[in-house]
């Protein structure tokens, strides 16, 4: 069970370590673009690429759509961003049970969102747990654990990818042992959780009055979704790549100036320093240095960001 492509590399690992998939659960097909064309989720598009059954239920809340699955007799379920909290009904039907593969250490980070969570927080590092689903909100006991640094340059884009390697390795080490009898779960310690929401369109919107350090985690945590932005001439500008800088005159939040040297680019101010070194893209245009933005958009410089 799952829908974005973090949940793809799970379900690539189990067929080829040859496991039986008797279903792939995903997320009913929504509409996506100015045209609204409906799109696969990308497990069904893996899934059927490989001729793999799909079923794409609303929910569980059916008691046909939870026969239906008790139907397919499943010894376990895995499940990797599904995008929907299993009932009871649901997690008593596999013989093993459910597991779950979550990207972060429990109970840090449960929730939706715990990549871009880590990012925001600046933790130096995360990691994947292998949980036994229980009704809770990612409460289940622990099956196993494996840590992934946050690299400086990290976005969640590219250490989504890395979480998913190593939570997919992880897995298909866990799955024989824990048939086997092997492995106890540990139960999390409820006192140390904490919880991250549903990231928003809306979130991506520049508050320059933040430190520099804070925005450019932002620009990291929201790449490549939904983009930190800021708005310049009714347009949306997106920032793609920003760092903290240390000028020697520092800009006044949102102020935008020159860097000396030709071809430098420029750096705004925040409310505590200064971003710099930018890689940006105009609504509707491509992805260009900041120098090179420059160059078409000259009256930016002098400009107060709102925000």
């Amino acid at each position: 069970m799952g829908t974005p492509a973090f949940s793809v590399r799970p379900l690539d690992y189990l067929v080829t370590e040859g496991y039986n998939m008797v279903a792939v659960y995903t997320q009913p097909d929504k509409s996506s673009g100015r045209g609204q064309i409906t799109v696969a989720t990308p497990v069904k598009q893996y899934a059927a690429s490989h001729q793999l059954p799909v079923l794409q239920p609303r929910n569980f809340r059916s008691v046909d759509t939870v026969a239906e699955l008790a139907a397919l007799k499943p010894d376990i379920i895995v499940v990797a961003a599904f995008g929907q909290i299993l009932p009871k009904t649901v997690l008593d039907i596999p013989r093993y049970g459910c597991l779950n593969i979550h990207p972060s250490l429990l109970p840090r980070f449960r929730g939706v969102s715990p990549v871009p969570a880590a990012i925001l927080a600046g933790d130096t590092f995360t990691g994947v747990c292998i949980m036994l689903l229980d009704p809770g909100m990612d409460t289940g006991p622990i099956m196993a654990e494996a840590q992934s640094p946050v690299l400086p340059w990290d976005t969640t884009g590219s250490l989504t990818i890395r979480l998913a390697q190593i939570g997919s390795q992880l897995l298909v080490d866990v799955i024989p042992h824990w048939i086997n009898r092997e492995i106890e779960p540990r139960p999390q310690d409820g006192s140390k959780a904490t919880y991250c929401g549903m990231v928003h369109k809306e979130d991506g919107l520049i508050n320059w009055h933040l430190s520099a350090i804070d925005i450019s985690r932002r620009v990291r945590a929201f790449s490549p979704w939904p983009g930190a932005f800021t708005l310049w001439q009714g347009k949306q500008l997106k920032i793609i790549e920003a760092r903290p800088v240390s000028p020697d005159a520092k800009p006044m939040p949102g102020e935008v100036r020159a860097l000396p040297e030709k071809n430098a680019g420029f750096i705004i101010g925040t409310g505590d320093g200064a971003l710099g070194d930018y890689t940006v893209q105009m609504e509707g245009k491509r992805i260009i240095p900041a120098a090179e933005f420059l160059r078409g958009q000259r009256q930016f410089i002098g400009t107060i960001l709102p925000g």
